[in-house]
């Protein structure tokens, strides 16, 4: 991959988050002002539980994106050499692929006690 397809990815990333930022600002800001006050969580630690939901989900979804990468790549390795292997590939992939299932509820679960 050449430089500036490289550069032009780091650009194009920096703009989505710039954007999702202002976004995540500008929902905030205005919440308030339209006249009904904001459904903020419970004082007593609701904002904790919300962070540890995004981290759980975020940090789940990047372990399975990292081990599907690994073990999708594998599994097509071994069935372009052994095709009577897809059944078993298709497992391991899908058993990478829970641990995002397993971040996912932990989530709901945070979210449900906030």
């Amino acid at each position: 991959m050449s430089i500036w397809v490289r550069r032009g990815l780091h650009a194009v990333n920096a703009a989505i988050a710039l954007a999702a930022l202002t976004l995540l600002l500008w929902a905030l800001t205005t919440a308030g002002a339209q006249g009904s006050a904001p459904a903020a969580p419970a004082a007593s630690g609701g904002w904790a539980a919300l962070l540890g939901a995004a981290i759980a989900v975020a940090g789940s979804g990047i372990g399975a994106g990292i081990a599907v990468a690994y073990t999708g790549g594998a599994a097509l390795a071994a069935m372009s050499e052994r095709p009577e292997l897809f059944g078993r590939a298709i497992v391991i992939v899908g058993l990478a692929e829970g641990i995002a299932i397993y971040g996912l509820v932990i989530g709901i679960i945070l979210v449900g006690r906030a």
